[in-house]
């Protein structure tokens, strides 16, 4: 399909992405597309720095809100409701800028990658066991059948490991074997990674989490309990809400904020690691300085010189 190219910046939490992406759907006459899978929900606001909507210049803003906190991510709806949105916006003139650091999601808009299928009665009863017995048991099947799959899965994740178990029932083969290979790119695309200096990008998610417990973390916590959050697989898990919950859980009046505040700096920053060794291996990003006081001025030269090629 002809039409604007794909721009999309990504990287690791903190470093800027959210602005950037701003200026230049603005100065492109674009539209941003949210490639941050907690971004999807509704509700999830504060803990995921999500733009609020007078800080967003009018500019249109699309894969936000679109999920119940009870439901449950899919990386594959996702690609099929992203790829619709940039489609029609490259079809009308518009250019799409992806924005998020969440690696898969990013990916599966890029590439042509095709996901294994679910089998909505065994997921079901997957799940409804995995309530039932708790995680660990499943893990312990897992790693029966699959060694592999258990040792890269946490015990903990019951999630991860009812979908490795899913796709092992499903296709007969190693869980590491269905996992999805990249393909072509799908899209003419320019990739812009923000980063920063590791010190400075853990300063920042100190500062961050802070900022969350002061706008009211803990209390959108509790507006989203009546709502499922709780026994949402996906929402419950996110950054800084899994703290509150458990926080919440051990003392409903009077939530430990110390170890709320120490347990959420420490899993954003492990977090950080993951996602930059996730996107470092892209050989396509062109990478830029979150710090540059210049940092879309330079973008938009880049921009300009990697289309001109």
């Amino acid at each position: 399909m002809s039409g604007p190219p794909l721009v999309a910046v990504v990287g690791p939490t903190a470093t800027g992405k959210s602005d950037l992406g701003l200026a230049l759907a603005e100065e492109l006459g674009g539209e941003v597309v949210n490639a941050d899978a907690m971004q999807l929900y509704r509700g999830l606001d504060i803990g995921t720095a999500k733009l609020p909507v007078e800080a967003r210049r009018g500019i249109p803003h699309h894969l936000l809100d679109v999920l119940d906190v009870r439901e449950t991510a899919s990386v594959a709806a996702y690609q099929r409701e992203a790829r619709a949105v940039i489609e029609r916006l490259r079809a009308a003139g518009r250019t799409p800028v992806l924005v998020g650091g969440s690696g898969l999601y990013v990916q599966a808009v890029l590439d042509e990658l095709e996901f294994p299928g679910t089998d909505p009665a065994l997921r079901a009863e997957l799940e409804a066991e995995l309530d039932r017995v708790g995680p660990g048991v499943l893990h312990r099947r897992l790693a029966d059948v699959d060694p592999a799959a258990a040792a890269e899965v946490l015990p903990s994740n019951g999630r991860r490991i009812v979908r490795a178990l899913e796709v092992i029932a499903l296709t007969g083969k190693p869980f590491r074997a269905t996992l999805p290979t990249t393909g072509a790119p799908r899209y003419e695309a320019v990739l812009l990674g923000v980063d920063r200096d590791i010190d400075e990008l853990d300063d920042r998610v100190a500062v961050r989490v802070d900022r969350m417990l002061d706008d009211g973390l803990v209390e959108e916590v509790r507006g989203l309990l009546p709502h499922g959050l709780a026994e949402g697989r996906t929402a419950s898990r996110a950054l800084g809400y899994r703290q509150v919950l458990d926080a919440l859980a051990a003392d409903p009046e009077h939530p430990d904020l110390d170890a709320v505040r120490e347990g959420t700096v420490r899993a954003t920053r492990r977090f950080v690691r993951r996602q930059r060794s996730w996107f470092r291996r892209d050989k396509r990003i062109h990478w830029l300085d979150g710090a540059d006081p210049d940092l879309a001025a330079h973008a938009l030269s880049l921009l300009a010189r990697t289309l001109a090629v």
